[in-house]
């Protein structure tokens, strides 16, 4: 019987790894594999020009962990508010670097990282073209460092 509850303890332990305080639940499928992402790009904007919000164009995928912790700051709580009244998302799926890319080169990036993020104004505007590759290490960020770095990243 201790064997038994041992065993159960360390697989629950396992299966619920701990995060240092400050770091984001990882979501486990942020990215709709089957996703018209140009569609969901186009209305994205048509929004942003009737509310004046920012696009946050989300290159990654599901099977990277850095995707994962992002998708994970977007969705706390405590940071939720924060980018629904600032932005409107759209996490787009790159499969293994190889759909959708041409979203991004539409602004001249190249996505070999992810996560790529991309913010444009409205109009279309890009304005992190100098750092489009900073969150690629969501993981080694704090969810306060990540949400600091999409502030920076979307100041015109």
């Amino acid at each position: 019987m201790r064997f038994m509850l041992l065993a159960a303890s360390v697989w629950l332990m396992a299966a619920a790894p701990v995060l240092p305080p400050g770091m984001a639940t990882p979501v486990a499928h942020p990215y709709d594999e089957t996703a018209d992402a140009h569609a969901a790009v186009a209305a994205a904007f048509a929004q942003a020009r009737q509310t004046g919000r920012k696009v946050l164009l989300d290159f990654g995928g599901n099977w990277c962990p850095d995707c994962r912790m992002l998708a994970g700051v977007l969705e706390d709580p405590q940071v939720k508010q924060w980018t629904a009244d600032k932005f409107i998302i759209v996490m787009i799926d790159v499969g293994r670097f190889k759909k959708n890319l041409d979203i991004a080169a539409h602004w001249g990036v190249k996505v070999h990282a992810a996560p790529t993020v991309l913010m444009v104004t409205p109009d279309g505007k890009l304005l992190n073209g100098d750092d489009p590759f900073g969150l690629a290490d969501a993981r080694s960020l704090s969810t306060q460092a990540a949400v600091d770095l999409l502030a920076r990243m979307s100041r015109t």
